[in-house]
């Protein structure tokens, strides 16, 4: 893998991704929740006529990373929208819209 270039005050970090982790894991819904010290992030699929949906994933981050990774993430979206148009968010039915809290009967932890 490619090592980015960076200051001399800062640590090389090679990063090793093995077969199985390197195939990756799909997901189309993502549940987001918090402590003050935490925020945990559990990936599933959401597939149509199945009631349930499996966490195949679950992320913890401490706080400073998670706004790190955001906004990591806002910089690759507008560099992908940049190159290839918006992205359109669409509402899909019986999923919740982002920013809304899930009762509380369904959250992960």
């Amino acid at each position: 893998m490619e090592q980015k270039k960076t200051p001399s005050n800062m640590q090389k970090i090679n990063i090793e991704l093995d077969e199985k982790v390197g195939s990756g894991e799909y997901s189309n819904f993502v549940v987001v929740t918090h402590s003050p010290a935490e925020f945990v992030m559990d990936f599933t699929r959401i597939l149509p006529g199945v009631p349930k949906a499996k966490v195949h994933s679950r992320i913890i981050m401490a706080p400073p990373h998670v706004k790190s990774f955001m906004m990591a993430l806002k910089d690759n979206i507008g560099k992908f929208e940049k190159k290839y148009g918006e992205i359109k968010v669409y509402q899909q039915e019986g999923i919740p819209k982002f920013g809304m809290k899930p009762p509380k009967s369904e959250l992960p932890n």
